[in-house]
């Protein structure tokens, strides 16, 4: 089945504060719409973005990406038929339609509406009203609600392509949500199960719930790095991109930073992506007294295209000599500058082996890294 996700960002949603409509603004470091439209990657062959005419900003950001952009129109109903509009002739025959102000919406919503579409024409997530209801008029409590049976109506909404389509060319508009606009045309529209965290942020105060809700869902990232490297002839050693005096220098097939080659295993092994040897093979004669500063931007480099940001490194130098303390406050600075963080994100400590091991006899350094990445 092609599938596609209408996602409506065309509303002013100026309720929720700020003067900026609520689809733009921040929320966990990134945008509503940018986690909205993030839920769905990979979940649907074509995602539409309904866009206001006034968001011209926005035009010009996602024209050249992998969204088909629609226009939206002055209700939700003529945004909803620009979105159908644009996926016609792609073969689209599942369509799912989301209120662009649900950013924590859940895979296992997206993914339940679209096995029931298999076997109706429509469904929607609805989450069974648990709370007592009441009916009111000038902030006083005039009667109550059975709540037997009622449902809080979520998104996506999902239904047959044809079918949406023509229920919405055949409705005079003004209706609360897709749902409607299908059973105004008949269709019967399947119930799945919805979730409490998906909702729709409307009001200021929704913000701080929804990261709150998008916090119990952090995929957080730890990476372990150890290197050893052994001393040689020269006349300095290169710790975490610092030039240390030194009566012997490191031997290696690159600089032999031993401790930039241990963070950058780190951030390899957060991201199960190997480790230098794999992405920088030393049979390869182009990496000989290479950088090491290569690498580690490349490391960098590779979480950022996987979708993560590195929260912070702590690495630690096992030596008897050269003493570390006096230089490590300029390797945290080279070491923050190449990864594009800050000074506080980096720790770099030494400690010796009390002259026990390969260490202790000054044959060689030894490093140890630990780095955590968060999804971005």
């Amino acid at each position: 089945m092609t599938t596609a996700a209408i996602i409506v960002a065309a509303g002013r949603g100026l309720r929720a504060g700020s003067g900026v409509p609520k689809q733009w603004r921040s929320l966990a470091g990134r945008r509503v719409a940018d986690w909205t439209i993030e839920q769905f990657r990979g979940q649907v062959d074509h995602i539409v973005l309904v866009l206001s005419d006034e968001d011209t900003p926005a035009w010009e950001e996602f024209r050249n990406s992998d969204l088909i952009l629609a226009s939206g129109g002055s209700d939700r109903s003529s945004s909803v038929r620009g979105g159908l509009k644009a996926v016609e002739g792609l073969g689209v025959q599942h369509v799912l339609i989301h209120d662009v102000a649900r950013p924590c919406v859940s895979s296992r919503i997206i993914q339940d509406v679209l096995t029931a579409l298999e076997t109706h024409q429509a469904a929607a997530p609805g989450l069974a009203v648990t709370d007592a209801l009441w009916v009111g008029q000038d902030d006083a409590v005039t009667g109550t609600q059975d709540r037997n049976g009622l449902y809080a109506a979520q998104t996506p909404q999902g239904f047959h392509y044809d079918a949406i389509t023509a229920a919405h060319a055949a409705h005079s508009g003004g209706a609360a949500d897709d749902v409607e606009v299908a059973r105004a045309a008949g269709l019967d529209v399947c119930i799945v199960p919805g979730d409490a965290d998906n909702l729709k942020i409307t009001r200021p105060e929704d913000f701080a719930r929804a990261e709150r809700i998008m916090g119990t869902d952090m995929d957080v990232r730890l990476g372990n790095g150890y290197d050893v490297h052994r001393f040689g002839e020269g006349d300095h050693v290169i710790l975490c991109g610092v030039k240390v005096p030194h009566g012997r220098g490191l031997q290696g097939h690159s600089d032999a930073d031993v401790g930039m080659h241990a963070v950058t295993d780190a951030i390899y092994g957060a991201l199960a992506q190997g480790d230098i040897g794999q992405h920088f093979p030393p049979s390869d004669p182009q990496w000989k007294g290479a950088a090491s500063e290569i690498f580690l931007r490349h490391a960098v480099e590779l979480a950022g295209q996987m979708g993560y940001r590195i929260s912070n490194v702590d690495c630690t130098l096992v030596c008897e000599y050269p003493k570390i303390g006096p230089h490590a406050a300029a390797m945290r600075v080279e070491m923050s500058k190449i990864m594009g963080l800050s000074a506080d994100q980096v720790s770099v400590k030494a400690t010796t082996s009390e002259r026990l091991g390969f260490t202790g006899r000054s044959e060689g350094i030894a490093s140890l890294a630990t780095a955590c990445l968060v999804k971005a």
